[in-house]
Parts: structure tokens; C-alpha cells; sequence
């Protein structure tokens, strides 16, 4: 095919390239993966523009990239064999951050700066990048300006993301590998209409972020971040405003937490627990909220499980979760939380809430006994209406009596991941400051001993709960309640 669009090019001083299609090769790429072949990439896509739009070609070869800047109407193709490799940072091929401005930073320099990325994008449309080649990350930095759930403030100042898109709309994201993404493998802020489709990311932070976007599928995924979260909607500040991030589906996606690298070579080496290691979630960042989400037909391995959390203020709404199956779950298999962490600006006044959250079809097994099924609002705003039906969970069990009386840590202003709150007062389900929490054919059990009630309820009200199956130990209750109101057991 280069031959040919060669000869095409040769043969005709005003026919440009054939089809649309402009070879990086013809600009003077080497693919060795010593040259620093991203201003020939970019002059492709230059050219490309020039002529209306088109696809820009990436032949088999090792291309050594700084940041690519991707412009409307184009398509970025990678070709079977092809690698675009980031260069070390030390080299100098990034773009420098844009200006921020004398606006607050509510985020941290990774959902702040776009331009100091691998592959780059600002408001632009009708751009993709396809094929069946791959994104090397090697000279990512998995950085950022954020340490222990506070902001540092400023830029990263280098490579730090494979993936950049701000305010762009109709992305197309497809058959691609990304391996070793750095902070972000992709990230996406502001853009609507688009589709990530049959992508593979092995990685040594996030996987797939969405912020502030609407009107977008993710599909066919396999998503291994064994140090961060895997596919994870957010709404920040990043466009200066509070942006609902609404109408998201996810379906028919693989989430995996083994070592980096180790799906893509098919070794599978599960890594060990960390803070964080996989999962599917909503938050933190959460000033705008989430509404119209659904996940659908996944399956999670060495992961933990799904987490849905409102703390900056936006609301959570409409969420819909079925078809979901987890194996060796790290930490908890379910998290619904609303807290006050509230970063943003201080004029704000609303609270975060949650209402209208249905999970459904879910089967678990080898869950952390750290943690049960975790609903929690706040003693001045509860989550209103949950739905938790056919559910099946197997734990490692442990749990000891006393934890039933646990003072469990309010949400407030923590950073919200329960690891830093503890163990839960139930092994199977723990509910508290819940208004309409509808449980309905809930199976749990576990390894070891447990000595812990398997659904504890407290403050929750105008709540049904209904055929749960669970066993206890001798002399322990299976369901305690605690300054509950028209509670159907």
C-alpha cells in the first residue's frame, strides 16, 4: 500500500495522496524507533487538513513520538505491527501545558493540562483513532499533582497521558492496544457523541476516563489497570464549571487487575492488593454529578468491584447496573457514597445526593472480607431509592463479633475508599442514612467463620428487604437494625 500511494504522489504534482489517505512515511517517518518521527506525523496530519480531512497511515514500524495533535476530520490508523512509542522525557517531545489562567484548580494537573500528551486533541470533531496497532507509553510519566486525596496544584510538566481529548465531539476510539498509558491511558473531557470500541489497555494508572461527557458507548473492552481504576467516569472542574458527566453506556467489558503487562503477554499474574486495583466507577471528582449511566454484561477479575461516589456536591442519578460477574474481589464488591468533601469553590451551597441506583444480576466469588455491600449517605442527606436484586456473593469471611457495634467512619470530608475506614459492621450488606433501599433476593456466604450479622441497617427507612439468604454463626443475628423507620423484613 505505501508503494502505491508513493507512486500516486510521484505520478501527479496536483493529485495528493489516493483516497484520502496520506502515508507518514511519504514525510519523512522512519519507524526504526530511534528517529523522532513525530513531526512527520504531524505534518501528515497537516497535509490531511489541507485537503479536507482524510486518513493519516501508520505502516508496520516502531515510531518514536512526542505529542501528536490530532485535528477534525481525521483518522489516525494504525496498522497491524505498527507501535507508536513515547519518547523519554528527557528528549523534550511534548507540548507545553496550556495556560490555565487565574482560575481555581479543583483537579489535579493530569485533568487539568491536555496539550502535554502523547496524542492530543482540543475542540475538534469528527476525529479517530483506529486499527489494530499499538500505543507504547514507555516515555509516560504516571505522575500527577496529587498526593494522599490532595491537590498540589500546577502542571505535570511532561509526558504524563497516551490519550488527551478536551471538548471534542463524534470520537471514534477503535481496535487499538494501549499499553503502559501513564497517568491517564485515555482521557476524555468535554466530548459528546462518541465511541470507544474493542480496545485493549494493559497500564500503570487509569484506563479509560470519561469527564464531563455525554452521549457516549464503551464497548468491547479490555481494561487491566492493576494500580488505579480501570474504566472511570468523573465530572471536574476541568472546564471551569460544574459539568454533568450523562448518558454513558458501558457494556461487554473485561476489567482485570493483574500485573502491567501481563494480559497483553498472556501470563495473567494477578498483582497484589493495592489501595486500588481496577473497578468500574463513578468519582471522585464529582461537581457536576453522573445521570443516565448504565454497565451492563461485564465481568471483573483480581478487581475491585464497582464504586459509586457523590462528594463534591453534584447528584447521582439514574444508574443502572446489571449482568455483572467478579472473581477475587479486592476490598468491597458494591460502594454507594455520598460525602462532603466538596472541592470546589466555596460559594457552592448544594449537597452531593444519590437517588435511583438499580444493580442487578450480579455474581461474586473470593470477596474481601474487609468489606459487605456498602450504601451510605449522609445524616442530613440520604440516598434515596436503591434497588439490589438477585445477588450472589461469596466471601472470605473472618469477621469478628465486635464489629457489629463499630463506630464506622462517616463519609464527610474523608477521601471515600473504605479501605481507610475498615472493616464493616456486616459481612454481606451495610446500609446507613438510606431512604428506600429495596434488597430482594440476596445470596451470601463465605469461607471462614464470620461473626458478623450478614445485613446490618442503620437510620435506613421506608425500606424493604426480602428474601435473603445468608448463614450466620451460632448466637448471631442475621439482620440487625439500629434506629430504623417501616423497615419490612
Amino acid at each position: 500500500m505505501r508503494q502505491l500511494l508513493t507512486v500516486a504522489f510521484l505520478s501527479s504534482a496536483i493529485f495528493s495522496y489516493a483516497g484520502g489517505v496520506f502515508n507518514v512515511i511519504d514525510f519523512g517517518a522512519k519507524g526504526d524507533g530511534k528517529t523522532l518521527d513525530s513531526p512527520a506525523i504531524n505534518a501528515a496530519i497537516e497535509a490531511a487538513v489541507a485537503d479536507g480531512g482524510g486518513q493519516v497511515f501508520l505502516p508496520a514500524g516502531t515510531f518514536l513520538s512526542g505529542s501528536i495533535r490530532l485535528k477534525s476530520n481525521i483518522e489516525l490508523h494504525l496498522s497491524p505491527g505498527c507501535v507508536i512509542l513515547a519518547a523519554p522525557a528527557e528528549m523534550k517531545a511534548y507540548d507545553e501545558s496550556e495556560e490555565w489562567g487565574d482560575f481555581p484548580q479543583y483537579q489535579d494537573g493530569g485533568h487539568t493540562f491536555f496539550h502535554n500528551s502523547l496524542i492530543w486533541a482540543e475542540g475538534q470533531e469528527n476525529i479517530s483513532i483506529t486499527g489494530f496497532g499499538m500505543i507504547d507509553g514507555e516515555g509516560l510519566t504516571r505522575k500527577d499533582t496529587e498526593k494522599a486525596g490532595n491537590l498540589q496544584g500546577g502542571s505535570i510538566g511532561t509526558g504524563d497521558k497516551a490519550i488527551a481529548l478536551k471538548q471534542c465531539r463524534r470520537v471514534t476510539l477503535r481496535d487499538f492496544t494501549v499499553y503502559r498509558g501513564g497517568h491517564f491511558a485515555v482521557i476524555m473531557t468535554g466530548c459528546d457523541i462518541s465511541t470507544l470500541d474493542n480496545l485493549t489497555i494493559d497500564t500503570n494508572r487509569d484506563g479509560i476516563d470519561i469527564d464531563c461527557c455525554k452521549y457516549m458507548t464503551v464497548t468491547n473492552c479490555k481494561v487491566n489497570t492493576p494500580h488505579d481504576d480501570a474504566i472511570v467516569l468523573k465530572s471536574s472542574y476541568a472546564l471551569k464549571k460544574p459539568v454533568l458527566c450523562e448518558h454513558i453506556a458501558v457494556t461487554n467489558c473485561n476489567v482485570t487487575g493483574y500485573k502491567c503487562g501481563s494480559l497483553l503477554d498472556g501470563s495473567y499474574i494477578p498483582e497484589k492488593v493495592n489501595w486500588v486495583c481496577g473497578r468500574f466507577k463513578l468519582g471522585t471528582e464529582s461537581n457536576g454529578g453522573y445521570r443516565n449511566i448504565s454497565l451492563s454484561n461485564s465481568t471483573f477479575m483480581y478487581s475491585s468491584g464497582l464504586a459509586f461516589e457523590e462528594v463534591d456536591q453534584g447528584l447521582m442519578e439514574n444508574i443502572t447496573v446489571s449482568n455483572i460477574t467478579m472473581s477475587h474481589v479486592h476490598h468491597y464488591p458494591i460502594y454507594i457514597t455520598t460525602g462532603c468533601r466538596n472541592r470546589g469553590p466555596k460559594e457552592v451551597s448544594r449537597k452531593s445526593s444519590a437517588r435511583d441506583i438499580q444493580i442487578s444480576n450480579v455474581i461474586a466469588d473470593d470477596c474481601d472480607s474487609l468489606c459487605s455491600i456498602i450504601v451510605t449517605g449522609m445524616p442530613d442527606e440520604p440516598v434515596r431509592n436503591v434497588w439490589l436484586n438477585n445477588i450472589r456473593l461469596h466471601f472470605q469471611g473472618g469477621g469478628s463479633k465486635e464489629l457489629v457495634n463499630k463506630d464506622y467512619r462517616e463519609q464527610g470530608t474523608n477521601y471515600p475508599e473504605p479501605k481507610f475506614a475498615g472493616q464493616t459492621p456486616a459481612y454481606g450488606l451495610y446500609a446507613r442514612h438510606v431512604v428506600g433501599l429495596h434488597a430482594n433476593n440476596l445470596t451470601f456466604s463465605y469461607d471462614r467463620p464470620e461473626y458478623r450479622p450478614a445485613v446490618v441497617l442503620d437510620d435506613v427507612s421506608d425500606s424493604k428487604i426480602d428474601d435473603i439468604d445468608a448463614p450466620t454463626e451460632p448466637g448471631i443475628e442475621k439482620i440487625v437494625m439500629f434506629n430504623c423507620e417501616n423497615v419490612e423484613i
